[in-house]
């Protein structure tokens, strides 16, 4: 059976993050331009489908301009440099039911981990145009220094300014037009 091709809808998406701050508190983000494409091998499953997706570190949004500057400069992201985040998946795995592991490669700032997310599958559905559509929300812990995101680790007391777990969260909508 054909491949089924999707595209990342971007207008019923979203990619945010939280990791704590001083150990007290969480600040949330997110990036706002993204894009992606979803390759499913087998008609009536997902099963085995290959992700792959493109972040814009300069889309990063904390909701403090000064804080998204100072994560876009060297001591984090280094938007310069590493302009993009990517993630390309070697494996979309059923669990149970609509839960699934997605397992990739995730590259930022020229450093690629192996990760794995947990992925609950929304279902698919046709909207009022009848373009076919398919959403996954999906969620993981990355540690930021495995990509060397970070700059003073510690405050002037000793205490961790950032912790070392940074929590993913997306939900994500493909298209696909052509059913």
């Amino acid at each position: 059976m054909a491949t089924r091709n999707w595209t990342l809808d971007p207008a019923h998406s979203d990619i945010s993050f939280s990791i704590r701050h001083l150990v007290i508190s969480m600040v949330r983000g997110s990036f706002n331009v993204f894009s992606g494409t979803l390759a499913t091998p087998q008609h009536d499953s997902f099963t085995h489908s290959v992700f792959h997706l493109l972040i814009d570190v300069y889309s990063i949004d904390t909701n403090n301009r000064d804080r998204d500057e100072h994560l876009k400069s060297p001591d984090f992201f280094n938007a310069d440099a590493f302009p993009q985040i990517e993630f390309k998946s070697t494996e979309f795995k059923d669990f149970v039911g609509d839960n699934y592991t997605l397992t990739g490669h995730l590259t930022i700032k020229g450093i690629t981990k192996l990760v794995t997310f947990d992925v609950l599958f929304g279902g698919e559905a046709k909207d009022g145009f009848g373009i076919m559509r398919a959403g996954f929300e999906i969620h993981g812990i990355i540690n930021r220094n495995d990509f060397n995101i970070h700059a003073s680790d510690v405050n002037e007391v000793g205490g961790l300014v950032l912790s070392e777990d940074i929590k993913l969260h997306a939900n994500i909508q493909f298209t696909n037009d052509t059913e």
